[in-house]
């Protein structure tokens, strides 16, 4: 499926590079003549957005570095200088801080699309794999520099998600220990978080390359699920999928711009913009939105190493679901059940993020218990069994067929009626 390039350089400098680096034919092969199928929607630009995000982040996090100072002493004070003293400091601050939520707005808005439409289903195991990986990697990097302000949210932030694995027999009190380099959260954890933070953004960037280049190889699956049997089931990726690519991404740093210069601290919680202090705890420790869900799973448990298995299991299991779903039919647009599950998982996920804002109390504790069990009873009991009794609708012979039956399927209707009742 990986694009063949047959492009023939005219200039003689850029023939002599290709002649010794054929670095422009992988470029023409790849990211301009490479077949994507014809019909893809919306739901696939993601993967650009994605990218350019990713982009956004490391410049915006290497100009920070350059002013941020990791000792718990003046890591607050740094960034009020980077706000207040360096020159655009407050918009490199502001679209890093709302970057990050944006970033893992887009990874939501991806998975989903690859649960919905079976992107997980053979042959591109190792790419949805890959993408888990990915997103694990989202989850320490947003984490530790969360960490980074010294605010107390911060503090105690760290202090909270890092005390869990103390919950691991035998090797949690080390490993605490470990994470926070003596024996409580404080200058050496926020030095190693910053450390990590750094270096986590250019792991991300390996294993995206690594992703792309897994897509390349099995190619892109669509909305119907169906692998292309000819040339007319694809079209070349440049300017096809480019422009819509590019005119989706345009709307979505727009959206992103939006808050980075008319509501900045919308998705910031106010006391962390107090300097962390170790003898006054907060009224309601909250993490960031998007870690929200599997903070309401953990605290859903009542055992405390119940709880953190229990959260590492819902992400666990993500690595699994390509075995787990046993249907044959990818796309969900020919699985009215599956369809139908699919978007109480959506609800569901969406239910336990609003009870992770909530307090571990009443009503929102029994949610939270019973928001949990579905999660993982979707994944273990649900798929499984669907592949099993689910009845699919028939699948079009090839992307072509399905693009005809959905473009003129209205049309054919009618000549069909018409055609019956002139027999009639």
């Amino acid at each position: 499926m990986s694009g063949h390039s047959t492009y023939q350089p005219k200039n003689r400098i850029v023939r002599w590079v290709e002649e010794r680096l054929p670095i422009f034919s992988l470029m023409e092969g790849q990211f301009i003549s490479f077949p994507t199928p014809k019909n893809l929607n919306y739901w696939w630009t993601f993967g650009m957005i994605l990218s350019v995000m990713l982009v956004i982040q490391l410049v915006t996090g290497i100009v920070l570095v350059m002013h941020f100072t990791p000792h718990e002493d003046l890591a607050f004070a740094s960034i009020e200088h980077i706000m207040r003293n360096v020159n655009y400091g407050w918009l490199i601050r502001y679209m890093h801080a709302n970057g990050g939520a944006f970033f893992f707005l887009a990874v939501y808005i991806h998975i989903f699309r690859g649960l919905y439409y079976g992107s997980y289903k053979s042959p591109r195991e190792i790419l949805w794999i890959l993408g888990v990986i990915i997103y694990l990697l989202m989850m320490a990097t947003g984490f530790m520099g969360y960490v980074l302000p010294w605010g107390q949210m911060s503090f105690w932030a760290a202090t909270v998600i890092t005390n869990l694995f103390s919950a691991i027999p035998f090797v949690g009190e080390a490993v605490v220990t470990w994470l926070w380099g003596g024996f409580a959260v404080d200058n050496p954890t926020l030095q190693r978080f910053f450390s990590l933070h750094y270096l986590l953004p250019f792991a991300i960037a390996a294993v995206v390359a690594l992703h792309v280049w897994a897509l390349h190889v099995v190619g892109q699956n669509n909305p119907s699920g169906i692998e292309p049997k000819s040339t007319k089931d694809t079209v070349p990726f440049t300017p096809y999928a480019t422009i819509k690519d590019s005119f989706v991404t345009v709307v979505f740093l727009l959206a992103y711009l939006w808050f980075v210069f008319y509501m900045p601290n919308y998705m910031g919680h106010a006391d962390n913009y107090i300097p962390a202090d170790p003898l006054k705890t907060p009224a309601h420790i909250v993490p960031e939105w998007y870690y929200l869900p599997f903070y309401a799973i953990l605290r859903a448990i009542p055992d405390k190493l119940g709880g953190v298995v229990a959260m590492f299991a819902a992400i666990i299991v993500l690595f699994f679901l390509p075995w787990l779903d046993t249907s044959k039919v990818r796309s969900a647009t020919y699985r009215p059940l599956f369809r139908l599950f699919f978007w109480i998982l959506v609800a569901v996920c969406i239910l336990l993020g609003w009870l992770g804002a909530k307090p571990a109390e009443g009503i929102y504790v029994t949610l939270a218990r019973i928001g949990t069990a579905y999660y993982f009873a979707h994944f273990l009991i649900i798929l499984p069994l669907l592949g099993l009794f689910e009845k699919p609708k028939p699948l079009p012979a090839s992307i072509s067929d399905a693009v005809l039956a959905k473009h003129g399927g209205a049309g054919a209707a009618t000549e069909a009626v018409a055609a019956a009742e002139k027999r009639g």
